[in-house]
């Protein structure tokens, strides 16, 4: 493996922003500030709009969406006839 190539790996907290959730993992992003975490060492912050915390998807709180009578809505909005002459 060629040196100096490669960018720094190292330990990054991640924060939804949503539901205030923290993990520890590992990154090459970088940042200014820096939380202190339970470990008692500091590790730069990464704030995330969305994760597993917040997702709908993990959550449950997803919706359903019922694609019964899409084609009908379709002929009906567009006033298509589909009877042949």
């Amino acid at each position: 493996m060629k040196k100096d190539i490669h960018p720094d790996y190292h330990p990054v907290v991640f924060k939804d922003a949503a539901s205030g959730f923290e993990f520890l993992g590992r990154s090459t992003l970088t940042g200014k500030t820096k939380v202190k975490w339970q470990d008692g060492k500091e590790y730069p912050i990464f704030k995330m709009e969305i994760s597993s915390a917040s997702h709908p998807f993990y959550t449950g709180s997803d919706k359903i969406v019922d694609a019964e009578g899409r084609v009908e809505k379709f002929q009906k909005k567009f006033k298509l006839n589909t009877s042949k002459k």
